[in-house]
């Protein structure tokens, strides 16, 4: 059975932000992942995490700003400078949350002069942090118009070119259903270099039950590859966050 994780930004925003990580541990789930934590207190988080016993998994590099800014710098040309301040303000925060993984976006923009920029940035990164991992996630055209890894298999090149050890595929279901149409077989294909899974419905991304998605096999087949890593919900609930939890019963 796979080990699942509760993203906060999504999930118990029927609470407060602090709240949340209590909510999420009775709830059941082991662990946590904050899109952008940089809005709170790292020492007040790691305080929860620490009282509730509860691994923390991942957080993006900023933009802080996320209501209506920008889905990151590293594939932008020109913000290099940016990308660079930014991302060492996130190492800040994970010196003190100690996220398993830390997600590098890339942002808007499009060609071989974007493709080049998110290569230089992500080595440069790479070697900044060599004892964190990142990672890189592929997003849909539908819910991120112009964000330049779109593509599964562009995400493959970046990381073979890239080719640091600590640099890994985010794969999130709820992407990969939209931009293939074919869950089960992007991961066959993909699941080998993932270190962090995500999941959400289809379509809706509300709760991981029913829809275009086979959840029950998926996470078979999460078991069947070997995967060891976490599974976080990243979903919005259609009701409470309580009562949307069905999914995850079923599952174990």
């Amino acid at each position: 059975m796979p080990r699942f994780a509760a993203n906060l930004t999504f999930l118990f925003t029927e609470l407060p932000f602090m709240d949340r990580f209590a909510a999420a541990k009775e709830a059941g789930f082991d662990a946590v992942e904050v899109l952008f934590p940089y809005d709170f207190a790292a020492q007040e988080m790691r305080a929860r995490l620490v009282a509730h016993d509860l691994a923390f998994v991942l957080q993006n590099t900023p933009p802080p700003n996320w209501a209506g800014g920008e889905r990151g710098f590293a594939a932008v040309p020109g913000s290099e400078a940016r990308f660079r301040s930014d991302f060492d303000r996130c190492l800040r925060y994970a010196g003190v949350l100690k996220p398993a993984h830390i997600h590098v976006m890339a942002g808007r923009a499009q060609g071989a002069v974007a493709r080049a920029t998110y290569l230089r940035n992500l080595r440069w990164a790479c070697e900044r942090a060599p004892h964190v991992s990142l990672t890189i996630e592929p997003l849909n055209e539908g819910d991120m118009p112009g964000y330049f890894l779109n593509d599964f298999a562009l995400a493959a090149e970046i990381i073979d070119e890239v080719g640091a050890p600590n640099l890994g595929l985010q794969f999130d279901a709820y992407h990969a259903q939209i931009i293939t149409e074919d869950l089960a077989a992007t991961w066959e294909a993909y699941g080998p270099r993932a270190v962090h899974v995500q999941i959400a419905g289809v379509p809706g991304r509300h709760e991981p039950a029913g829809g275009a998605v086979d959840w029950p096999g998926f996470f078979a087949a999460l078991d069947g590859s070997g995967y060891g890593g976490w599974v976080s919900a990243e979903y919005t609930p259609e009701a409470g966050t309580a009562e949307g939890l069905g999914w995850l019963a079923a599952a174990r």
